[in-house]
């Protein structure tokens, strides 16, 4: 199971079925969201939006609500009502918990809690699988904290260890990891660099959650022209070098190598 949708996955509320085919036209794919952004008395109509699209089931991802809610008993059933079939698992904590849905769907892991994070590395390892998302917010809250970043825009370190957290393990077990959202939509540079982080750490693709931050994280995570040829070239020099070898002044062996092929796994 892999994914690869692209970098830049949109949130749409799924009580806002006007939104969902322009969201889709925008970003590579579009996250329809059964949870926080739907309010309680809401969510049935968001359901309801959410049998009816006339949508790419292939580009769309639909966020449900937390295994241990009744909402989410309601979700599932809904989800049965579609040919929807990836899934984000809003709070996953418990990888038991992912037995609810059968074979038919591929499942996002959104840890986005203490025990989410904590727990991590058995998510990460749960068949069904294919992708893991952090989340700062609700993370801090579940802490008892305040903010998840500081007054500079930064994020804490508490932040920070669960993103790397999160990363690690879903590369551990062969998944896509796929960064957080930038609460802050005016911030374009802010977004920026949280992009191209994600994208040179590793990072499948990045959350979020207005059209105008697409076209950032796109270009975040597209090489530029210099990498491009400096991935080309080295792999073509690799092809009459035998193990580790100079280039460009750079000492080249395998994980250098696996770098280059990255690079034109983005561009392709």
């Amino acid at each position: 199971m892999t994914f690869d949708l692209g970098p830049a996955l949109l949130f749409c509320p799924a009580d806002r079925p006007e939104r969902f085919r322009g969201a889709l036209e925008k970003a590579d794919a579009v996250i329809l969201d059964l949870e926080d952004a739907v309010l309680p008395d809401a969510k049935a109509t968001a359901r309801g939006n959410l049998i009816d699209a006339d949508l790419d089931p292939d580009r769309v991802i639909v966020r449900v609500n937390a295994p241990d809610t009744e909402a989410f008993v309601s979700d599932l059933s809904t989800l049965s009502q579609t040919d929807f079939r990836t899934v984000m698992v809003a709070k996953t904590e418990d990888p038991d918990a992912l037995s609810a849905f059968d074979g038919r769907f591929d499942l996002i892991a959104l840890c986005e809690t203490a025990r989410g994070v904590h727990f991590a590395d058995r998510i990460a390892a749960h068949p069904r699988i294919v992708a893991m998302m952090w989340g700062a917010e609700d993370l801090v809250a579940s802490l008892g904290g305040t903010a998840s970043r500081t007054t500079g825009g930064a994020y804490r370190e508490v932040a920070r260890y669960a993103r790397s957290r999160v990363l690690m393990e879903a590369g551990a077990h062969g998944k896509s990891a796929i960064d957080a959202v930038h609460l802050a939509i005016d911030d374009v540079d802010g977004l920026r660099l949280e992009a191209e982080d994600a994208a040179a750490s590793g990072f499948a693709a990045t959350a979020c959650i207005h059209p105008s931050q697409v076209a950032v994280i796109r270009a975040a995570y597209a090489p530029d022209e210099a990498m491009v040829a400096w991935a080309s070239d080295v792999l073509a020099a690799a092809e009459s070098e035998r193990g580790v070898f100079r280039f460009q002044g750079r000492m080249v062996d395998e994980p250098v190598l696996r770098h280059a092929r990255s690079v034109l796994d983005r561009v392709r």
